[in-house]
């Protein structure tokens, strides 16, 4: 048997290290425990992105946008009108003045929505053409120039690729032509050219 003296020795070289060991041990769980308790205490909850009030907010912004619409027929007063986005045909007709006597309102769609550019043609009794209320390019002999796309106004003589695009770009940006005139605005677009189309355009 060993000596009391080493048995001591023995045991201490032994405990010592058991004992770091336990101590690096608990001291490792206590970090974790704490790292997982700070996770918890900063986690915040997920704001809700959803915001009815801002969707409320661009839908009502949506819907006074200003849109340009050309009344023609039998209305007591035809011509350009600058409408909202939310009106309707029966809105247009009565800032018009209404219909004449002579008008066929049977063939009106009142509930139908305003679009930009939209043209409505109100037509008499016993007339065989129909209604338009449409947006698209004009159907007449004439380029309709508040409707055209660039390769129509192209057509036109005297005008090229970039005076075409001039127009297009003046009407995106200013809204739709109201007078021959205001042609005079767009860039590259002189009163000679002017006079060289005229016969050939339509303008409300």
């Amino acid at each position: 048997m060993y000596p009391t003296s080493k048995l001591k020795k023995f045991f201490f070289f032994i405990a010592v290290p058991i004992a770091i060991i336990i101590v690096l041990l608990l001291a490792n769980e206590r970090n974790e425990n704490q790292k997982e308790s700070s996770i918890i205490i900063n986690e915040k909850p997920k704001e809700d992105s959803t915001d009815p009030l801002a969707n409320q907010s661009s839908e009502e912004a949506s819907a006074s946008t200003p849109v340009f619409i050309d009344i023609k027929g039998e209305v007591k007063q035809p011509g350009v009108y600058e409408m909202k986005a939310q009106d309707r045909v029966i809105d247009a007709i009565e800032t018009a003045g209404g219909f004449t006597a002579n008008a066929d309102q049977s063939q009106v769609n009142l509930a139908q929505k305003l679009q930009d550019e939209m043209v409505i043609e109100v037509i008499a009794n016993n007339e065989d053409s129909a209604i338009s209320t449409t947006s698209g390019a004009a159907t007449t002999e004439k380029i309709n120039i508040n409707q055209a796309t660039a390769e129509e106004i192209e057509e036109l003589n005297g005008i090229g690729p970039s005076k075409a695009a001039a127009i297009i770009q003046y009407r995106e940006e200013n809204g739709i032509f109201k007078q021959m005139e205001d042609l005079l605005n767009v860039s590259g677009i002189g009163e000679k050219t002017l006079e060289a189309i005229q016969d050939d355009i339509q303008i409300p």
